[in-house]
């Protein structure tokens, strides 16, 4: 993670192949995420919760899902995890700050 912007020309071809999307009608919605060292993981493990800040290696495994959160900041974002992690059980969450949204 190098933690610097893409540069002006990625940006420019990536928002020119969302436009193409959005033209075809299959993109849903597009979200940059801030890098790493802005997040935070949290394990929840035999109930108990541990939090790690980023930066972070990438992930071992495949998304087996995602959310969308609302929150002022991450802390408050990882005290809603524990809904999640009281219904899923042992779980392993990143979260990482949104730095762009757009929805068609």
């Amino acid at each position: 993670e190098s933690g610097s912007p893409p540069s002006p020309e990625a940006m420019a071809r990536t928002e020119a192949l969302l436009q193409e999307m959005r033209k075809k009608g299959v993109l849903v919605a597009s979200i940059g995420m801030a890098p790493s060292s802005r997040g935070a993981r949290v394990r929840f493990a035999n109930g108990k919760r541990s939090v790690m800040d980023g930066p972070f290696a990438e992930s071992k495994e495949l998304i087996a899902g995602f959310a969308v959160l609302e929150a002022p900041t991450v802390a408050d974002a990882i005290d809603l995890s524990a809904e999640f992690a009281s219904i899923i059980g042992d779980v392993e969450i990143d979260f990482l700050p949104i730095v762009a949204m757009e929805t068609h």
